[in-house]
């Protein structure tokens, strides 16, 4: 097959892309206990640099946004130099990176925040069996509703996490507002029941997330800011009855900010909350009219022809990445994919195993 628009070259709102591949964010537990990104961190990122755009794992914003052992954060001095190692290595290797930002909210344990209760934005538990915390897996438990007049200090932290993400260097950044995590709580009707500004409507449940970018674009241009939702997500016992209405209201309210893009988990690979038809990327296309990033179980095959239908600019991989650290030059290539990795190396902590040991394809 050929591979003309995913392989293209894009003009991402004035950012030169090499392809239309990115890295997907994906969680991998290799920054240790204090959560500083290190040397094995930016190996595994340059390895990857063949994708147009990285965008890194999830990264916490505060201790209070932590709620996954070992990974990274960007709230102290010792995060940015070690973040440095990462941007220095992808940068060498020619690929723009942007940073995704994170508040886990109710994923998070009491066991992370020194016996405090994890936030969110109603008291509603995650009704899933365990959470795996420092001291194991524990089951999950039921959060402390945020005051609104706690609201304005998380807000503070995403823009002072902007502002350390560029003095790192980054090209940009990605606000994750998806997957069960704080934004994507708030946005969610199933997990707000709240009564002030922040809940009700599917405006208001909407203003969080509104507000932070209004803070963080007054860091970096609105052009070099990504959002991700993922609509059809069932990850945290997620999924509203409401889903079509609620995140096609975000989307247009993205769609006034002169985004980056929109990165939309559209795939069902994540899992499926089946309380309708999943939305799609061409639904989103309606109504954002920004890049769009599509997401979640894509093949070279599906994504070529999800961008040369129009429906996405770029297709961000994450499985195939992991252990095809060159997954563009095998596309290009025609070259077979390794075998997907064995999960159960996929977080080792602080070791290269499921990590940096992947080879790249030797012809026979």
């Amino acid at each position: 097959m050929t591979t003309a628009k995913l392989l293209e070259p894009l003009n991402l709102k004035g950012l030169a892309l090499t392809n239309r591949v990115a890295l997907a964010p994906m969680t991998r537990a290799r920054a240790g206990a204090e959560r500083i990104p290190n040397a094995l961190m930016a190996d595994y990122y340059a390895q990857r640099a063949g994708a147009g755009l990285i965008i890194t794992e999830a990264t916490t914003i505060s201790e209070q946004a932590n709620g996954w052992n070992e990974s990274p954060g960007i709230y102290s001095d010792a995060m940015v130099e070690g973040w440095k190692l990462v941007v220095d290595a992808v940068h060498e290797q020619g690929s723009p990176i942007f940073l995704q930002l994170w508040h886990c909210g109710r994923a998070s344990h009491s066991s992370f925040h020194n016996g405090e209760s994890a936030v969110a934005p109603s008291a509603i538990k995650i009704n899933e069996d365990y959470i795996h915390t420092p001291k194991g897996k524990e089951p999950h438990e039921t959060p402390r509703a945020l005051g609104t007049e706690e609201i304005p200090g998380i807000i503070a932290d995403y823009r002072r996490a902007a502002e350390r993400a560029q003095a790192v260097g980054f090209d940009g950044i990605e606000v994750h507002s998806a997957n069960g995590y704080l934004l994507d709580t708030f946005m969610q009707s199933k997990t707000n029941q709240r009564t002030d500004a922040y809940g009700g409507s599917v405006e208001n449940r909407c203003r969080l997330l509104l507000e932070i970018l209004e803070a963080v674009t007054a860091v970096f241009p609105a052009n070099r800011v990504g959002v991700r939702l993922s609509p059809n997500g069932a990850f945290n016992d997620m999924g509203s009855p409401d889903y079509r209405e609620q995140f096609t209201t975000a989307a247009q309210q993205l769609d006034r900010f002169d985004l980056a893009y929109l990165h939309v988990m559209d795939g069902l690979a994540f899992g499926f909350h089946e309380l309708g038809e999943p939305m799609t990327l061409a639904e989103f296309r309606q109504v954002f009219s920004g890049p769009l990033i599509g997401n979640c179980g894509y093949t070279q095959e599906t994504a070529e022809s999800a961008i040369a239908a129009g429906h996405a600019d770029l297709i961000a991989f994450g499985r195939p990445f992991i252990s095809n650290p060159d997954l563009v030059e095998r596309f290009a290539n025609g070259w077979p994919l390794s075998p997907e990795a064995d999960v159960a190396t996929w977080y080792t902590p602080g070791g290269s195993a499921g990590y940096t040991d992947f080879p790249t394809y030797s012809t026979p």
